[in-house]
């Protein structure tokens, strides 16, 4: 429980001070966590399948990453892509001491970096992100989209939530420039879901309730690493 709340009330503290980043005001739920891991948890027993590679975006605190972490098998890679310099220190403190972390520890790197500028030389077979995408601008929806398939193996699965109706909301009301945002924001991402969503799952035990989107490449998709 003193974990627990101590997480919420860095999380809270980051949503002040850094709202278009953290875009919360509160960690993902359990819930939230299952649906986003999902794919990850379908690919059978983790001691006996093939190693994997999992990306996870935008960690924060640790909500989601403790259930990766609980799915990993011996010889998976689990790479944290997080900008917040607190969340990083954070995050690596529970992966050098804290249970339900530190087993895995060995297995699991933590970069301070824009996901837009990092690098790996393997594709990874999951991507899970909790990136705030409607809190960005236009432009970085964009690059963020791009990193993401560019890192996401040919036949990998790419899982991220945003919370119901936000942007078909702010899309309708608000001040003119925030309508304007949103409509470009939705022009970027709208057909990713058209030709790449393969589910959507409904989380309403999060706060915000949430939807979970999970995409993959197409067949003829130009931006697929080679296999």
């Amino acid at each position: 429980m003193k974990q627990f709340l101590a997480d919420h009330f860095e999380f809270f503290r980051q949503f002040r001070q850094r709202f278009e980043t953290t875009g919360s005001i509160a960690p993902s739920s359990r819930f939230l966590a299952r649906a986003l891991c999902s794919p990850l948890a379908r690919v059978g027993n983790p001691a006996t399948r093939r190693p994997l590679r999992i990306l996870e975006v935008g960690p924060g605190t640790g909500a989601v990453t403790r259930k990766v972490v609980s799915l990993l098998g011996p010889n998976d890679r689990l790479d944290l892509v997080e900008l917040n310099p607190e969340f990083v220190t954070l995050l690596r403190g529970k992966l050098a001491s804290q249970p339900g972390f530190a087993h895995a520890g060995d297995r699991v790197l933590v970069h301070q970096v824009p996901l837009e500028e990092f690098q790996s030389d393997t594709a990874y077979d999951f991507v899970i992100s909790g990136l705030p995408l409607n809190n960005f601008p236009p432009d970085l929806v964009q690059k963020v989209f791009d990193a993401y398939f560019r890192l996401l193996g040919p036949e990998g699965t790419l899982s991220y939530f945003e919370y119901m109706a936000i942007r078909p909301l702010r899309k309708r009301i608000g001040p003119r420039p925030e309508r304007a945002r949103m409509s470009a924001v939705d022009a970027i991402i709208r057909p990713h879901l058209d030709t790449r969503r393969v589910r959507k799952d409904w989380v309403f035990v999060n706060f915000p309730p949430a939807w979970v989107q999970h995409l993959q490449h197409t067949a003829e998709d130009p931006s697929a690493p080679a296999s």
